[in-house]
Protein backbone atom coordinates (compact mmCIF):
# COMPACT_ATOMS: atom_id res chain seq x y z
CA UNK A 1 0.00 0.00 0.00
CA UNK A 2 1.62 3.77 -1.14
CA UNK A 3 2.47 5.29 1.35
CA UNK A 4 0.15 8.80 2.02
CA UNK A 5 1.88 11.76 0.30
CA UNK A 6 2.48 15.09 1.90
CA UNK A 7 0.35 17.78 1.98
CA UNK A 8 2.77 19.47 0.10
CA UNK A 9 2.83 16.93 -2.45
CA UNK A 10 -0.34 16.60 -3.94
CA UNK A 11 -1.22 17.24 -7.26
CA UNK A 12 -2.15 20.39 -8.69
CA UNK A 13 -5.44 19.10 -9.67
CA UNK A 14 -6.89 17.81 -5.99
CA UNK A 15 -8.07 19.91 -3.65
CA UNK A 16 -8.50 18.24 -0.23
CA UNK A 17 -10.81 19.42 2.33
CA UNK A 18 -8.59 20.25 5.01
CA UNK A 19 -11.02 21.73 7.60
CA UNK A 20 -14.79 22.74 7.57
CA UNK A 21 -14.95 24.99 4.64
CA UNK A 22 -11.69 25.46 3.65
CA UNK A 23 -8.89 24.37 1.44
CA UNK A 24 -5.86 22.97 1.62
CA UNK A 25 -3.80 26.66 0.71
CA UNK A 26 -6.36 28.31 3.05
CA UNK A 27 -4.87 25.97 5.47
CA UNK A 28 -1.54 26.28 4.84
CA UNK A 29 -1.53 30.06 5.21
CA UNK A 30 -3.54 30.16 8.34
CA UNK A 31 -0.46 27.26 9.48
CA UNK A 32 1.58 29.05 8.05
CA UNK A 33 1.05 32.20 9.58
CA UNK A 34 0.84 30.43 12.90
CA UNK A 35 4.04 28.52 12.50
CA UNK A 36 5.76 31.86 11.81
CA UNK A 37 4.25 33.21 14.92
CA UNK A 38 7.60 33.74 17.98
CA UNK A 39 5.78 31.59 20.20
CA UNK A 40 5.36 28.28 18.15
CA UNK A 41 8.22 26.73 16.95
CA UNK A 42 8.87 24.99 13.79
CA UNK A 43 9.12 21.41 15.86
CA UNK A 44 5.87 21.70 17.03
CA UNK A 45 2.94 20.33 14.99
CA UNK A 46 0.30 22.57 15.90
CA UNK A 47 -3.11 20.39 16.90
CA UNK A 48 -5.15 22.18 13.50
CA UNK A 49 -8.45 21.43 15.21
CA UNK A 50 -8.32 23.23 18.22
CA UNK A 51 -6.66 26.39 15.72
CA UNK A 52 -10.49 25.18 13.95
CA UNK A 53 -12.14 25.44 17.80
CA UNK A 54 -10.65 28.80 18.50
CA UNK A 55 -11.26 30.82 15.09
CA UNK A 56 -14.70 32.71 15.43
CA UNK A 57 -16.48 32.50 11.83
CA UNK A 58 -16.88 36.07 10.67
CA UNK A 59 -20.59 35.72 10.77
CA UNK A 60 -20.59 35.26 14.49
CA UNK A 61 -18.19 38.04 15.22
CA UNK A 62 -19.95 40.78 17.25
CA UNK A 63 -20.91 44.25 15.82
CA UNK A 64 -18.08 45.45 18.28
CA UNK A 65 -15.51 43.28 17.32
CA UNK A 66 -11.78 44.77 17.60
CA UNK A 67 -10.44 46.25 14.04
CA UNK A 68 -8.02 43.94 13.53
CA UNK A 69 -7.99 40.21 14.31
CA UNK A 70 -5.35 39.09 17.52
CA UNK A 71 -4.68 36.09 15.38
CA UNK A 72 -4.09 37.01 11.67
CA UNK A 73 -3.54 41.08 12.33
CA UNK A 74 -5.62 41.86 9.42
CA UNK A 75 -8.55 43.71 9.63
CA UNK A 76 -11.57 42.93 10.81
CA UNK A 77 -14.56 41.85 8.95
CA UNK A 78 -18.30 43.75 10.33
CA UNK A 79 -21.01 41.19 10.74
CA UNK A 80 -22.31 39.70 7.00
CA UNK A 81 -26.07 39.91 8.45
CA UNK A 82 -26.05 43.47 9.00
CA UNK A 83 -24.22 44.51 6.19
CA UNK A 84 -27.03 42.73 4.06
CA UNK A 85 -29.40 44.49 6.14
CA UNK A 86 -28.48 47.84 5.47
CA UNK A 87 -27.95 47.17 1.75
CA UNK A 88 -31.75 46.12 1.71
CA UNK A 89 -33.36 49.08 3.70
CA UNK A 90 -31.18 51.08 0.98
CA UNK A 91 -32.90 49.03 -1.76
CA UNK A 92 -35.86 49.89 -0.39
CA UNK A 93 -35.56 53.44 -0.28
CA UNK A 94 -34.33 53.73 -2.97
CA UNK A 95 -37.50 51.90 -5.17
CA UNK A 96 -39.68 54.04 -3.08
CA UNK A 97 -38.74 56.99 -3.25
CA UNK A 98 -41.11 59.25 -5.63
CA UNK A 99 -39.79 61.47 -8.24
CA UNK A 100 -42.78 62.78 -9.71
CA UNK A 101 -43.74 63.81 -13.20
CA UNK A 102 -42.13 65.42 -15.88
CA UNK A 103 -42.82 68.06 -17.30
CA UNK A 104 -44.20 66.61 -20.11
CA UNK A 105 -46.17 64.49 -18.59
CA UNK A 106 -47.66 67.31 -16.07
CA UNK A 107 -48.37 69.12 -19.73
CA UNK A 108 -50.17 65.90 -20.89
CA UNK A 109 -52.12 65.47 -17.38
CA UNK A 110 -53.19 68.97 -17.69
CA UNK A 111 -54.40 69.27 -20.89
CA UNK A 112 -57.11 66.36 -20.32
CA UNK A 113 -60.51 67.99 -20.27
CA UNK A 114 -60.80 67.27 -17.06
CA UNK A 115 -58.75 69.91 -15.84
CA UNK A 116 -59.25 72.51 -18.13
CA UNK A 117 -63.01 72.22 -16.51
CA UNK A 118 -61.73 72.04 -13.62
CA UNK A 119 -59.36 75.14 -14.06
CA UNK A 120 -62.11 77.52 -15.72
CA UNK A 121 -64.07 76.58 -12.82
CA UNK A 122 -61.98 77.72 -10.50
CA UNK A 123 -61.17 80.84 -12.35
CA UNK A 124 -64.94 81.82 -12.44
CA UNK A 125 -65.29 81.04 -8.75
CA UNK A 126 -62.39 83.23 -7.95
CA UNK A 127 -63.41 86.15 -9.84
CA UNK A 128 -66.95 85.94 -9.09
CA UNK A 129 -65.96 85.73 -4.89
CA UNK A 130 -63.45 88.85 -5.67
CA UNK A 131 -66.57 90.95 -7.70
CA UNK A 132 -68.74 90.37 -4.71
CA UNK A 133 -66.48 91.63 -1.94
CA UNK A 134 -65.77 94.56 -3.80
CA UNK A 135 -69.75 95.41 -4.66
CA UNK A 136 -70.03 94.86 -0.66
CA UNK A 137 -67.50 97.27 0.21
CA UNK A 138 -69.02 99.71 -1.99
CA UNK A 139 -72.24 99.01 -0.74
CA UNK A 140 -70.99 99.43 2.74
CA UNK A 141 -69.68 102.93 1.75
CA UNK A 142 -72.33 104.05 0.00
CA UNK A 143 -74.94 103.16 2.83
CA UNK A 144 -72.60 104.26 5.64
CA UNK A 145 -73.20 108.16 6.73
CA UNK A 146 -70.65 110.22 5.50
CA UNK A 147 -68.87 112.19 8.37
CA UNK A 148 -69.26 116.06 8.32
CA UNK A 149 -66.45 117.93 7.02
CA UNK A 150 -64.99 119.98 10.15
CA UNK A 151 -65.29 123.72 10.16
CA UNK A 152 -62.54 125.64 10.11
CA UNK A 153 -61.90 126.60 13.86
CA UNK A 154 -59.21 129.84 15.26
CA UNK A 155 -57.42 129.26 18.31
CA UNK A 156 -59.91 131.47 20.20
CA UNK A 157 -63.03 129.23 19.43
CA UNK A 158 -61.75 125.89 20.50
CA UNK A 159 -61.58 127.10 24.31
CA UNK A 160 -62.00 129.06 26.97
CA UNK A 161 -60.58 132.53 27.45
CA UNK A 162 -58.96 134.14 30.92
CA UNK A 163 -59.23 137.85 31.59
CA UNK A 164 -56.47 139.46 33.65
CA UNK A 165 -58.27 142.60 33.69
CA UNK A 166 -56.32 144.30 36.28
CA UNK A 167 -53.05 143.27 36.57
CA UNK A 168 -52.29 145.17 39.91
CA UNK A 169 -54.39 142.58 41.67
CA UNK A 170 -53.21 139.39 40.26
CA UNK A 171 -49.64 138.82 41.46
CA UNK A 172 -47.37 141.47 42.91
CA UNK A 173 -43.30 140.56 42.59
CA UNK A 174 -41.94 143.51 43.85
CA UNK A 175 -43.30 144.03 47.77
CA UNK A 176 -45.18 147.24 46.98
CA UNK A 177 -48.70 146.02 46.86
CA UNK A 178 -49.50 146.51 43.45
CA UNK A 179 -49.51 143.66 41.21
CA UNK A 180 -47.76 143.81 38.69
CA UNK A 181 -46.35 142.05 34.57
CA UNK A 182 -43.12 140.16 36.40
CA UNK A 183 -45.31 138.71 38.76
CA UNK A 184 -47.99 137.71 36.40
CA UNK A 185 -44.82 135.61 34.72
CA UNK A 186 -44.42 133.60 37.72
CA UNK A 187 -48.21 132.11 37.70
CA UNK A 188 -47.70 130.72 33.73
CA UNK A 189 -47.84 127.12 34.95
CA UNK A 190 -50.91 128.14 37.13
CA UNK A 191 -52.44 129.43 34.25
CA UNK A 192 -51.51 126.53 31.44
CA UNK A 193 -53.38 124.49 34.49
CA UNK A 194 -56.72 126.04 33.09
CA UNK A 195 -56.72 124.40 30.12
CA UNK A 196 -57.63 127.92 28.65
CA UNK A 197 -56.55 129.06 25.22
CA UNK A 198 -55.50 132.03 25.92
CA UNK A 199 -55.17 135.15 28.37
CA UNK A 200 -57.04 138.94 27.80
CA UNK A 201 -54.75 141.34 29.71
CA UNK A 202 -54.67 144.49 30.78
CA UNK A 203 -54.89 147.98 29.63
CA UNK A 204 -51.48 148.08 30.61
CA UNK A 205 -50.70 151.06 28.94
CA UNK A 206 -50.19 155.01 30.60
CA UNK A 207 -52.91 156.75 30.88
CA UNK A 208 -53.67 159.65 33.05
CA UNK A 209 -57.28 160.03 33.89
CA UNK A 210 -59.09 161.90 31.01
CA UNK A 211 -55.68 163.24 29.49
CA UNK A 212 -55.46 161.97 25.98
CA UNK A 213 -52.60 163.87 24.96
CA UNK A 214 -50.83 162.65 28.56
CA UNK A 215 -52.28 158.72 27.25
CA UNK A 216 -49.17 157.07 25.48
CA UNK A 217 -51.20 153.92 24.07
CA UNK A 218 -47.41 152.36 22.93
CA UNK A 219 -45.46 152.73 26.93
CA UNK A 220 -46.22 150.30 29.34
CA UNK A 221 -47.20 152.19 32.68
CA UNK A 222 -44.27 151.74 35.10
CA UNK A 223 -46.06 150.94 38.11
CA UNK A 224 -46.83 147.62 36.25
CA UNK A 225 -44.01 147.54 35.18
CA UNK A 226 -41.92 147.71 31.56
CA UNK A 227 -41.96 146.78 28.03
CA UNK A 228 -38.58 143.97 28.31
CA UNK A 229 -41.02 142.52 31.15
CA UNK A 230 -44.03 142.27 28.91
CA UNK A 231 -42.21 140.66 26.78
CA UNK A 232 -40.86 138.10 28.80
CA UNK A 233 -44.60 137.40 30.01
CA UNK A 234 -45.53 136.57 26.29
CA UNK A 235 -42.65 134.18 25.89
CA UNK A 236 -43.58 132.43 28.90
CA UNK A 237 -47.35 132.52 27.52
CA UNK A 238 -45.78 130.93 24.54
CA UNK A 239 -44.06 127.87 25.80
CA UNK A 240 -47.37 127.02 27.50
CA UNK A 241 -49.03 127.18 24.25
CA UNK A 242 -51.04 129.82 25.82
CA UNK A 243 -51.66 133.24 23.45
CA UNK A 244 -52.24 137.15 24.78
CA UNK A 245 -54.31 139.51 23.77
CA UNK A 246 -53.96 142.50 24.61
CA UNK A 247 -56.45 145.14 25.73
CA UNK A 248 -56.02 148.65 24.15
CA UNK A 249 -59.15 150.67 25.43
CA UNK A 250 -57.66 154.08 25.66
CA UNK A 251 -58.82 155.89 28.17
CA UNK A 252 -59.48 152.88 30.55
CA UNK A 253 -59.15 154.75 33.87
CA UNK A 254 -62.61 156.84 32.81
CA UNK A 255 -65.90 156.41 32.53
CA UNK A 256 -65.78 157.82 28.99
CA UNK A 257 -63.36 154.91 27.43
CA UNK A 258 -62.84 157.01 24.11
CA UNK A 259 -62.45 160.54 25.50
CA UNK A 260 -65.22 163.57 25.04
CA UNK A 261 -64.43 163.93 21.92
CA UNK A 262 -66.67 161.41 19.53
CA UNK A 263 -64.59 158.96 18.08
CA UNK A 264 -66.08 159.33 14.39
CA UNK A 265 -64.04 163.00 14.72
CA UNK A 266 -60.97 162.28 17.00
CA UNK A 267 -58.92 161.48 13.80
CA UNK A 268 -55.76 162.08 16.16
CA UNK A 269 -56.63 159.42 18.60
CA UNK A 270 -57.97 157.02 15.52
CA UNK A 271 -54.51 157.59 14.33
CA UNK A 272 -52.32 156.73 17.63
CA UNK A 273 -54.91 153.61 17.91
CA UNK A 274 -53.83 152.43 14.54
CA UNK A 275 -50.23 152.87 15.23
CA UNK A 276 -50.61 151.19 18.97
CA UNK A 277 -52.38 148.16 17.29
CA UNK A 278 -49.69 147.97 14.96
CA UNK A 279 -47.00 148.47 17.17
CA UNK A 280 -47.84 145.68 20.14
CA UNK A 281 -48.73 143.16 17.06
CA UNK A 282 -45.28 143.31 15.61
CA UNK A 283 -43.92 142.74 19.54
CA UNK A 284 -46.18 139.38 19.30
CA UNK A 285 -49.49 139.96 20.89
CA UNK A 286 -52.07 137.25 19.41
CA UNK A 287 -55.03 139.96 19.39
CA UNK A 288 -56.11 143.02 20.56
CA UNK A 289 -59.64 143.73 22.45
CA UNK A 290 -60.90 147.38 22.95
CA UNK A 291 -64.08 148.29 25.06
CA UNK A 292 -66.81 150.60 24.85
CA UNK A 293 -67.27 150.15 21.46
CA UNK A 294 -71.00 151.40 21.05
CA UNK A 295 -69.40 154.49 21.56
CA UNK A 296 -67.38 154.67 18.43
CA UNK A 297 -70.08 156.23 16.98
CA UNK A 298 -68.77 154.49 13.75
CA UNK A 299 -68.58 150.98 13.54
CA UNK A 300 -66.19 151.20 10.02
CA UNK A 301 -63.57 151.61 12.48
CA UNK A 302 -63.40 148.54 13.47
CA UNK A 303 -62.54 147.06 10.12
CA UNK A 304 -59.65 149.08 9.36
CA UNK A 305 -58.52 147.50 12.94
CA UNK A 306 -59.59 143.97 11.41
CA UNK A 307 -57.37 144.97 8.57
CA UNK A 308 -54.29 145.18 10.84
CA UNK A 309 -54.53 142.56 12.66
CA UNK A 310 -55.18 140.30 9.24
CA UNK A 311 -51.80 141.79 7.96
CA UNK A 312 -49.78 139.81 11.16
CA UNK A 313 -51.31 136.32 10.75
CA UNK A 314 -47.96 134.68 9.63
CA UNK A 315 -47.78 131.87 11.97
CA UNK A 316 -51.38 131.64 13.48
CA UNK A 317 -54.77 134.42 13.61
CA UNK A 318 -54.69 137.11 15.38
CA UNK A 319 -58.21 138.37 17.21
CA UNK A 320 -60.16 141.20 17.12
CA UNK A 321 -62.37 141.42 20.15
CA UNK A 322 -65.23 144.17 20.78
CA UNK A 323 -66.84 144.44 23.93
CA UNK A 324 -70.20 146.83 24.72
CA UNK A 325 -71.99 147.35 27.88
CA UNK A 326 -75.18 146.85 25.97
CA UNK A 327 -77.60 144.13 27.39
CA UNK A 328 -80.25 143.70 24.96
CA UNK A 329 -79.64 140.53 21.76
CA UNK A 330 -80.97 142.59 19.19
CA UNK A 331 -78.75 145.91 20.22
CA UNK A 332 -75.83 144.10 20.62
CA UNK A 333 -75.76 141.78 17.39
CA UNK A 334 -76.72 145.46 15.39
CA UNK A 335 -73.07 146.51 15.72
CA UNK A 336 -71.75 143.73 14.27
CA UNK A 337 -74.32 143.30 11.22
CA UNK A 338 -72.84 146.97 10.34
CA UNK A 339 -69.17 146.13 10.64
CA UNK A 340 -67.45 142.46 9.32
CA UNK A 341 -64.38 143.64 11.22
CA UNK A 342 -64.81 141.83 14.76
CA UNK A 343 -64.03 138.29 15.48
CA UNK A 344 -65.48 138.13 18.99
CA UNK A 345 -68.20 141.10 20.65
CA UNK A 346 -68.62 140.10 24.39
CA UNK A 347 -71.25 142.10 26.65
CA UNK A 348 -72.81 142.06 29.63
CA UNK A 349 -76.36 139.87 28.22
CA UNK A 350 -76.49 137.80 31.15
CA UNK A 351 -75.67 140.26 33.61
CA UNK A 352 -79.27 139.88 34.24
CA UNK A 353 -79.25 136.72 35.57
CA UNK A 354 -76.33 137.26 38.19
CA UNK A 355 -78.27 140.33 39.41
CA UNK A 356 -81.67 138.29 40.42
CA UNK A 357 -81.98 137.96 43.71
CA UNK A 358 -83.82 134.61 44.22
CA UNK A 359 -84.52 131.55 42.36
CA UNK A 360 -87.96 130.99 41.24
CA UNK A 361 -89.85 128.51 39.74
CA UNK A 362 -90.00 129.39 36.55
CA UNK A 363 -85.87 130.60 36.51
CA UNK A 364 -85.00 127.80 33.90
CA UNK A 365 -87.36 129.10 31.55
CA UNK A 366 -85.82 132.33 31.68
CA UNK A 367 -82.50 131.79 31.11
CA UNK A 368 -83.70 129.08 27.83
CA UNK A 369 -85.69 131.88 26.90
CA UNK A 370 -82.09 134.49 27.12
CA UNK A 371 -80.21 131.73 25.58
CA UNK A 372 -82.11 130.85 22.53
CA UNK A 373 -83.11 134.59 21.76
CA UNK A 374 -79.13 135.25 21.91
CA UNK A 375 -78.29 132.23 19.12
CA UNK A 376 -80.60 133.77 17.23
CA UNK A 377 -79.17 137.17 17.15
CA UNK A 378 -75.89 136.13 16.94
CA UNK A 379 -76.82 134.11 13.31
CA UNK A 380 -73.85 133.16 11.93
CA UNK A 381 -71.84 135.70 13.95
CA UNK A 382 -69.14 133.59 16.99
CA UNK A 383 -70.59 134.42 20.75
CA UNK A 384 -68.54 135.46 23.45
CA UNK A 385 -70.16 134.42 27.12
CA UNK A 386 -69.60 136.41 30.38
CA UNK A 387 -71.51 137.00 33.17
CA UNK A 388 -69.67 138.38 36.26
CA UNK A 389 -66.81 141.74 36.48
CA UNK A 390 -66.64 144.46 35.88
CA UNK A 391 -69.95 145.87 36.61
CA UNK A 392 -71.25 143.24 38.68
CA UNK A 393 -69.00 141.68 40.93
CA UNK A 394 -67.57 137.52 41.48
CA UNK A 395 -70.26 135.06 40.62
CA UNK A 396 -69.55 133.15 43.94
CA UNK A 397 -70.35 136.45 45.98
CA UNK A 398 -73.82 136.84 44.20
CA UNK A 399 -74.66 132.93 45.28
CA UNK A 400 -72.33 131.04 46.55
CA UNK A 401 -70.55 128.43 45.36
CA UNK A 402 -73.33 126.12 44.05
CA UNK A 403 -74.64 129.12 41.32
CA UNK A 404 -71.31 129.67 40.76
CA UNK A 405 -70.49 126.22 39.17
CA UNK A 406 -73.64 126.07 37.57
CA UNK A 407 -72.97 129.21 35.42
CA UNK A 408 -69.69 127.69 34.72
CA UNK A 409 -71.46 124.66 32.96
CA UNK A 410 -73.98 126.98 31.29
CA UNK A 411 -70.84 129.05 29.65
CA UNK A 412 -68.96 126.07 28.93
CA UNK A 413 -71.29 124.25 26.89
CA UNK A 414 -72.85 126.88 24.67
CA UNK A 415 -71.63 127.23 20.98
CA UNK A 416 -69.42 130.33 21.68
CA UNK A 417 -65.72 131.61 23.75
CA UNK A 418 -66.23 131.34 27.05
CA UNK A 419 -64.97 134.20 29.16
CA UNK A 420 -63.68 133.53 33.04
CA UNK A 421 -62.48 136.61 34.87
CA UNK A 422 -59.28 135.49 37.51
CA UNK A 423 -60.74 134.61 40.66
CA UNK A 424 -63.88 133.03 39.33
CA UNK A 425 -62.24 129.72 39.11
CA UNK A 426 -62.04 129.40 42.71
CA UNK A 427 -64.93 131.14 44.03
CA UNK A 428 -63.02 134.28 44.74
CA UNK A 429 -65.38 136.54 47.11
CA UNK A 430 -66.14 140.82 46.68
CA UNK A 431 -65.23 142.49 49.60
CA UNK A 432 -68.29 142.46 51.76
CA UNK A 433 -70.82 146.11 51.39
CA UNK A 434 -68.75 147.32 49.08
CA UNK A 435 -69.61 148.16 45.30
CA UNK A 436 -68.15 145.43 43.11
CA UNK A 437 -67.00 147.51 40.36
CA UNK A 438 -64.51 149.33 43.03
CA UNK A 439 -63.71 146.71 45.40
CA UNK A 440 -60.06 145.84 44.28
CA UNK A 441 -60.07 141.86 45.19
CA UNK A 442 -56.60 140.36 44.84
CA UNK A 443 -55.93 136.69 44.01
CA UNK A 444 -55.51 134.09 46.87
CA UNK A 445 -53.26 132.21 46.23
CA UNK A 446 -52.49 130.28 49.99
CA UNK A 447 -52.33 130.70 53.22
CA UNK A 448 -49.31 132.83 53.39
CA UNK A 449 -49.16 136.65 54.26
CA UNK A 450 -51.15 138.44 51.95
CA UNK A 451 -52.54 135.00 50.59
CA UNK A 452 -49.33 134.37 48.81
CA UNK A 453 -51.04 137.94 47.15
CA UNK A 454 -47.74 140.16 47.88
CA UNK A 455 -44.95 140.15 50.42
CA UNK A 456 -45.34 143.15 51.68
CA UNK A 457 -46.70 143.49 55.49
CA UNK A 458 -50.09 142.11 55.93
CA UNK A 459 -52.72 144.51 56.69
CA UNK A 460 -54.16 144.42 60.01
CA UNK A 461 -57.91 143.02 60.55
CA UNK A 462 -56.95 140.56 57.55
CA UNK A 463 -58.32 137.02 57.66
CA UNK A 464 -55.55 134.57 58.63
CA UNK A 465 -56.71 131.92 56.56
CA UNK A 466 -59.50 130.89 53.73
CA UNK A 467 -60.60 127.51 51.78
CA UNK A 468 -60.77 130.30 48.88
CA UNK A 469 -57.12 130.29 47.62
CA UNK A 470 -55.08 127.73 44.89
CA UNK A 471 -53.31 125.81 46.98
CA UNK A 472 -56.42 124.80 49.71
CA UNK A 473 -58.32 123.38 46.23
CA UNK A 474 -55.63 122.36 43.91
CA UNK A 475 -55.44 118.63 43.88
CA UNK A 476 -58.88 118.24 45.79
CA UNK A 477 -61.55 116.23 43.45
CA UNK A 478 -64.39 118.44 44.98
CA UNK A 479 -63.33 121.55 44.54
CA UNK A 480 -64.20 124.28 42.26
CA UNK A 481 -61.04 124.55 40.61
CA UNK A 482 -60.96 121.01 39.73
CA UNK A 483 -64.38 121.30 38.28
CA UNK A 484 -63.47 124.31 36.30
CA UNK A 485 -60.45 122.90 35.18
CA UNK A 486 -62.16 119.57 34.07
CA UNK A 487 -64.99 121.38 31.97
CA UNK A 488 -62.35 123.67 30.33
CA UNK A 489 -60.61 120.54 29.18
CA UNK A 490 -63.76 118.89 27.97
CA UNK A 491 -64.43 122.27 25.91
CA UNK A 492 -61.91 122.01 24.18
CA UNK A 493 -61.41 118.67 23.08
CA UNK A 494 -64.98 117.27 22.64
CA UNK A 495 -66.09 117.77 18.97
CA UNK A 496 -69.75 118.40 19.87
CA UNK A 497 -68.76 121.45 22.41
CA UNK A 498 -66.05 122.84 19.99
CA UNK A 499 -68.86 123.18 17.31
CA UNK A 500 -71.79 121.20 17.66
CA UNK A 501 -74.96 122.01 17.17
CA UNK A 502 -77.56 123.62 19.72
CA UNK A 503 -80.76 122.09 20.50
CA UNK A 504 -82.68 122.50 23.74
CA UNK A 505 -84.21 119.68 25.32
CA UNK A 506 -88.36 119.48 26.49
CA UNK A 507 -87.69 119.53 30.56
CA UNK A 508 -91.27 118.46 32.51
CA UNK A 509 -89.82 121.31 35.32
CA UNK A 510 -89.95 125.31 34.31
CA UNK A 511 -86.99 125.79 36.54
CA UNK A 512 -84.80 123.11 34.61
CA UNK A 513 -83.17 124.53 31.47
CA UNK A 514 -81.70 121.34 29.27
CA UNK A 515 -80.38 121.01 25.98
CA UNK A 516 -78.24 119.37 23.43
CA UNK A 517 -74.72 119.95 21.58
CA UNK A 518 -74.40 117.29 18.71
CA UNK A 519 -71.96 117.15 16.09
CA UNK A 520 -72.28 114.43 13.47
CA UNK A 521 -71.43 111.13 14.67
CA UNK A 522 -68.94 112.02 17.72
CA UNK A 523 -69.69 111.31 21.37
CA UNK A 524 -73.01 113.53 22.23
CA UNK A 525 -73.90 115.89 25.36
CA UNK A 526 -76.89 116.96 27.07
CA UNK A 527 -76.64 120.24 29.71
CA UNK A 528 -79.68 119.80 32.39
CA UNK A 529 -79.21 122.61 34.70
CA UNK A 530 -81.35 123.02 37.92
CA UNK A 531 -81.98 126.97 38.75
CA UNK A 532 -84.66 125.77 41.49
CA UNK A 533 -83.08 126.08 44.73
CA UNK A 534 -84.72 122.84 45.68
CA UNK A 535 -84.34 119.30 44.83
CA UNK A 536 -86.39 118.46 41.47
CA UNK A 537 -87.00 115.45 39.66
CA UNK A 538 -87.74 115.79 35.93
CA UNK A 539 -88.25 114.20 32.42
CA UNK A 540 -86.34 115.08 29.68
CA UNK A 541 -87.28 114.46 26.20
CA UNK A 542 -85.55 114.82 22.58
CA UNK A 543 -85.54 112.85 19.07
CA UNK A 544 -81.90 112.04 19.04
CA UNK A 545 -82.01 110.78 22.95
CA UNK A 546 -81.55 107.60 24.09
CA UNK A 547 -83.44 106.44 27.30
CA UNK A 548 -80.55 105.88 29.27
CA UNK A 549 -77.10 108.58 29.25
CA UNK A 550 -73.73 108.64 31.37
CA UNK A 551 -72.74 111.45 33.79
CA UNK A 552 -69.92 113.16 32.62
CA UNK A 553 -69.50 115.83 34.92
CA UNK A 554 -71.94 117.18 37.91
CA UNK A 555 -71.55 120.28 39.64
CA UNK A 556 -71.97 118.24 42.92
CA UNK A 557 -68.58 116.22 43.51
CA UNK A 558 -71.06 113.76 45.43
CA UNK A 559 -72.74 112.66 41.99
CA UNK A 560 -71.82 108.69 41.02
CA UNK A 561 -70.62 108.94 37.47
CA UNK A 562 -73.23 106.00 36.17
CA UNK A 563 -76.25 105.63 33.98
CA UNK A 564 -79.27 107.47 34.38
CA UNK A 565 -82.63 107.17 32.98
CA UNK A 566 -83.91 110.82 31.40
CA UNK A 567 -87.61 109.64 32.89
CA UNK A 568 -87.51 110.69 36.37
CA UNK A 569 -84.30 112.06 36.69
CA UNK A 570 -83.55 113.48 40.27
CA UNK A 571 -81.55 116.67 40.19
CA UNK A 572 -80.42 118.21 43.98
CA UNK A 573 -80.67 122.15 44.29
CA UNK A 574 -78.28 124.35 41.98
CA UNK A 575 -77.34 121.01 40.17
CA UNK A 576 -75.97 120.93 36.69
CA UNK A 577 -75.75 117.69 35.10
CA UNK A 578 -72.97 117.21 31.73
CA UNK A 579 -74.67 114.07 30.86
CA UNK A 580 -73.06 111.89 27.48
CA UNK A 581 -74.14 109.15 24.93
CA UNK A 582 -73.01 108.13 21.84
CA UNK A 583 -74.14 108.08 18.40
CA UNK A 584 -76.48 105.33 16.89
CA UNK A 585 -77.07 104.68 13.18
Amino acid sequence: MAAPKAAGEMGGGETPIVGPGRTEPEEKRNRGDIMSSPAVTPDVELDMKDVELNEMETEKQPMNAAASSPLTGSPGEKNGAVMVKVAEEKDREATAKFTGLSKEELLEVASTPAWVRTRWALLILFWLGWLGMLAGAVAIIVQAPRCKDLPKQEWWQKGGLYRIQKVEDFQDSAADGVGDLAGLKQRMDYLSSLKVKGLVIGPLHVNPKDDQAGTNLQEVDSSLGTLAEFRNVLQAAKKKSLKVILDLTPNYRSKSPWFSQPMDQNYELQEKMKEAIEFWLKEGVSGIQVGSVESLNDTQILDSWKNLTEQYAEDHARVLIAVTRKQDAPGIFSLLNETAGVDVLTSEYLVGLAESGQEDAKRGETVSQLIKNYIRAAGDKWAGWSVARPSVGYLDALRGEQILRLYHMLLYTLPGTPFTDYGDEIGLRDLPGQPAASSPIRMQWDNSANFGFSKEAQQSGSPATSNVTVQSQSGNKDSVLTFFQQLSDLRGKERSLLHGEFSEAASSSPGVFSYLRVWDQNKRFLAVLNFEAQESTVSIAHAHLPPEVVVELSTNPSREKKQLSLQGLKLEPLEGLLLSFVYVA
